[in-house]
């Protein structure tokens, strides 16, 4: 009886559970050691090995740089830059069409609802804007025609 009491004791569930917790920690350092240890003892022939493989991929990352169209992406990249430019001219000039037939517009719908006078008083101020209009838009015009004559 004496003998089956003193097994009960060895093995009871805290000393087995402890048994295996030492068994899973002595199991996992020697993983680590092992990991370690390949990672640190590199061998001569894996040096050359690693130098010959980086010589390898500069040369590759050379030759593919050499081989880059620069003269055609530069050409590329300036005709998107004109692409973007011209835009913006013909956008300044469709907004002032816009704002004038918004202004033709507004002038109509105030001759319909306002008196004679008022009226009379919007048509000068017009014609003053567009006598304005006229001569800015011919000095441009002069300013640059005198400038492309040079």
């Amino acid at each position: 009886m004496e003998i089956q009491q003193s097994w009960r004791v060895r093995l009871s569930f805290k000393n087995a559970t402890i048994l295996v917790t030492v068994l899973n920690v002595l199991a996992a350092l020697f993983l680590l050691q092992g990991f370690l240890s390949s990672r640190n003892s590199l061998s001569s022939s894996d040096y050359q090995l690693s130098s010959v493989l980086l010589k390898h991929i500069k040369e590759s990352e050379e030759i593919r740089l050499a081989m880059q169209p620069l003269e055609l992406i530069k050409r590329v990249k300036e005709i998107q830059q004109e692409v973007y430019a011209e835009p913006e001219t013909v956008q300044q000039k469709d907004a002032k069409q816009t704002a004038a037939v918004d202004l033709s517009k507004r002038l109509k719908d105030l001759h319909s609802a306002n008196d004679a006078a008022s009226f009379k008083a919007l048509e000068e101020w017009r014609k003053r804007k567009m006598e304005r209009a006229r001569k800015r838009e011919l000095d441009k015009n002069g300013t640059t025609t005198t400038t492309s004559q040079k």
